[in-house]
């Protein structure tokens, strides 16, 4: 006898990453070998690999959740359904390294559970990129560097997507951050088709990094801004439009202090109205890109830096803790977005499908569009392959589940 577990409703290895959201799950028994009971009491479970994460579990998606749960399962295969979520605080730094247990009791009365069947799982989050493990550092890079190809690979088209021409479809305006959101989730998606362990991380920019700017991982600058890279790193191979390398000259010392800017807590307090919120485009964001000289300081030239990336998913960071402070998950209220205004320009109300991924090239759209539809997941639906400004609100489904966009942060609880 044995039982199977599906994550996110689904049997794909793909779809076994779990975040601090609710991921519908499922269990049925196989192979029953002509076991006389009509079902089973069956008992979920973990163990966790040394320093791996957690998970917890519950029979509703609004729990309450526990570290295990016990449900009835009938013996003909039918399954019977539960949630579990990663446990805040406790993200795993390795692929699989949480193993789901399915255990029942080996007879009635016994106290003896017996090992029905095993699945390993990851609690994937997006983490403090200075302080990332070795080998979450490594992943990391290593995926950068295949995604990029020398120039030759995928990345291209995110290089592309960022230039000067579509700049008024992402900056200057109200879907700066649903914007970017998307287009951070698309990377994000494309890196974790070349290495799914791999989560985008965030640099703090009010901290600093000690760990980031080193030549095993984002690079040191030298006099003339050229970054240099261990030679064990797979980015010293980088190139984007036919330049090998990458040029950026810091204006501090990211290694000891912070970028001199708007901190977390003086962003956070920008208000609880989008409208003032979104000035965060300015200070911090606009001032962490110009707190160095270099690819990353140009609209047109940042996205030829992975650091630009990093510098996004802060700012990302900063909106979800913002959403979460003030509870602006749900695009349909008045604080949450600027409202639809006849003067915004297409691509920026809330119902208007966003450049790339529609690959809209007429009217006041840029006349390419880079990189097709959004990459889908096998853990989420949203935001589709053509997101609109407002499927990029909701992204851990607080306010529809359907609408979890399949990633958190370490401190957003």
């Amino acid at each position: 006898m044995q039982a199977e577990i599906q994550i996110n409703n689904s049997t794909t290895p793909a779809a076994r990453y779990l975040t601090w959201a609710p991921s519908p799950c499922r269990v049925r028994i196989t192979n029953p070998a002509g076991s006389p009971a009509v079902q089973l009491r069956v008992r979920l479970g973990t163990r966790t690999n040394t320093g791996g994460g957690s998970v917890a579990f519950a029979a509703q998606a609004g729990g309450p959740y526990a570290s295990t749960l016990t449900v009835t399962v009938p013996v003909n295969g039918q399954s019977v359904s539960f949630f579990v979520r990663g446990v805040f605080g406790k993200p795993s730094s390795g692929d699989r390294d949480v193993i789901i247990e399915a255990r029942a009791r080996s007879a009635p009365s016994s106290g003896n559970w017996r090992l029905l069947g095993t699945l390993p799982v990851m609690v994937r989050i997006r983490k403090n990129a200075n302080n990332l493990t070795s080998g979450e550092r490594t992943r990391l890079v290593a995926a950068f560097a295949q995604l990029n190809d020398q120039g030759l690979g995928r990345f291209a088209d995110f290089r592309e997507m960022h230039v000067n021409q579509s700049s008024p479809e992402a900056h200057g305006r109200p879907a700066f951050l649903p914007w970017h959101r998307a287009y951070l989730l698309d990377l994000e998606r494309e890196l974790q088709a070349v290495d799914p362990s791999v989560a985008l991380p965030y640099w703090r920019f009010d901290q600093p990094a000690p760990s980031l700017f080193t030549p095993d991982y984002l690079g040191v600058s030298d006099a003339l801004g050229n970054v240099q890279l261990s030679a064990t790193n797979p980015l010293q191979f980088w190139r984007t439009d036919n330049v090998p390398g990458i040029v950026r000259r810091p204006f501090f010392d990211p290694g000891q202090a912070p970028a001199g800017l708007r901190t977390e807590a003086q962003t956070l307090a920008l208000g609880a109205q989008y409208t003032g919120f979104r000035t965060l485009e300015g200070n911090p964001h606009g001032s962490a890109h110009t707190s160095f000289g270099g690819f990353i300081s140009s609209i047109g030239t940042a996205a030829r830096d992975p650091l630009f990336f990093l510098l996004h998913c802060n700012v990302d960071r900063l909106w979800a803790k913002w959403q979460l402070q003030n509870n602006r998950f749900d695009s349909g209220v008045a604080a949450s977005y600027d409202t639809n205004n006849p003067g915004n320009k297409t691509g920026h109300n809330l119902v208007d499908t966003m450049w790339p991924w529609n690959g809209i090239t007429t009217g006041d759209r840029p006349p390419f569009a880079p990189g097709g539809a959004l990459a889908s997941s096998a853990c989420v639906n949203a935001p589709g392959p053509q997101p609109r400004v407002q499927d990029c609100f909701d992204y851990r489904g607080s306010v529809a589940a359907v609408a979890q966009m399949g990633f958190d942060y370490d401190d957003v609880g």
